[in-house]
This record gives structure tokens, sequence and C-alpha cells, in this order.
């Protein structure tokens, strides 16, 4: 049997290869709809450059409403990047490690990713509780209100916390 065929099997069973099963799931639906949310990102801009240079009238709503699509766009996708490894990194060193080594170094820079996304995901949901009681708004013209631009940073970081512990247990079982 080899090591990817009993890696695989190791990560299907028990509470814990539920757990990741899921985990990658959720990641799955979390980029279709970042997917959807880039998309009318896109829209928007096609919409407010229609509106601006072909029937010459201001926009109020659209660049708004595009930075908050993209920037949820890339905040809900970052679990299914670590999820299939799609992230930027320089792997030299561990590549160059085999066996305990290897994995020591692997879990200690997983960790230490899951501890920076734990912190972003209490950061980040504080802030969009103080967004959300306080009635904060953006203060521009258009003046949406600010909560629903930080949601996706909350959720994105919590997802990107789970996965990043999906990620651990794959790899240890």
């Amino acid at each position: 049997m080899s090591q990817s065929s009993s890696y695989r099997r190791a990560s299907e069973r028990g509470v814990f290869g539920g757990y990741i099963r899921g985990m990658d799931a959720v990641s799955v639906a979390a980029a279709i709809v970042a997917g959807v949310l880039l998309a009318l990102g896109v829209l928007s801009v096609v919409h407010m450059v229609f509106v601006r240079y072909v029937m010459g009238e201001s926009t109020v709503w659209q660049t708004e409403f595009t930075t908050f699509a993209i920037t949820a766009s890339m905040l809900l996708g970052t679990p299914y990047v670590l999820k299939t490894g799609g992230h930027v990194a320089v792997t030299v060193l561990p590549d160059a490690l085999r066996g305990f080594p290897r994995r020591l170094m692997r879990l200690s820079a997983s960790l230490v990713g899951l501890a920076f996304c734990l912190a972003l995901t209490y950061g980040s949901w504080y802030y969009f509780y103080e967004a959300y009681a306080f009635d904060w708004t953006t203060g521009t013209v258009w003046n949406p209100p600010l909560w629903p631009a930080i949601l996706p940073v909350a959720l994105g970081a919590s997802l990107l916390s789970l996965q990043y512990l999906a990620e651990i247990l794959r790899a240890e079982l």
C-alpha cells in the first residue's frame, strides 16, 4: 500500500475524517460564493463604465460595491486556496528535509498560520460587532452600513482558521 493511499484512508476515517471532509465541502462552497462575488464585482465595473461614459451620468454605488464584492471574494476564497495548496510558498527547505524534521517544520508553519488566523478572526468579529451595534456607515455619498462589508472578513478568517485545523489534522492522520 502506498503512502498516499494510506494517507487518504486515515484522513477519511472517524470524527476527524468527517471534520476534514466537512471543511473541504464548506471551503468549496465558499469558493463558489467567492466566484459569484467576483463576477458581480466585474459586472458592477462594466455597469459603472457604461453609465459614466456612454450615458454621461454619475455613479454613486458602483465603486464601493465593487470594492466590497471583490474584497469579500478574496477573503471567502482563502479556505479553498489553503485546501488546494494554491498559496504562494517557498518550499526549498521543507522539500530538502525528510521524515520527522519535515513534519515538524510543516506543523510549526501551520500552527503559526493558525494563530494568525485566529487573531484575525477575533479582531474581525469584534470589528463586525462594533459596526453593527453602533450603526457605522461608510461615510460616502452612497453611505451604506459598514457591517455587510466587514462580515466577509470575519467569515473568511473563521473559515480559514477552520480549514487550517483541517489541514493540520489531515497531515497528522
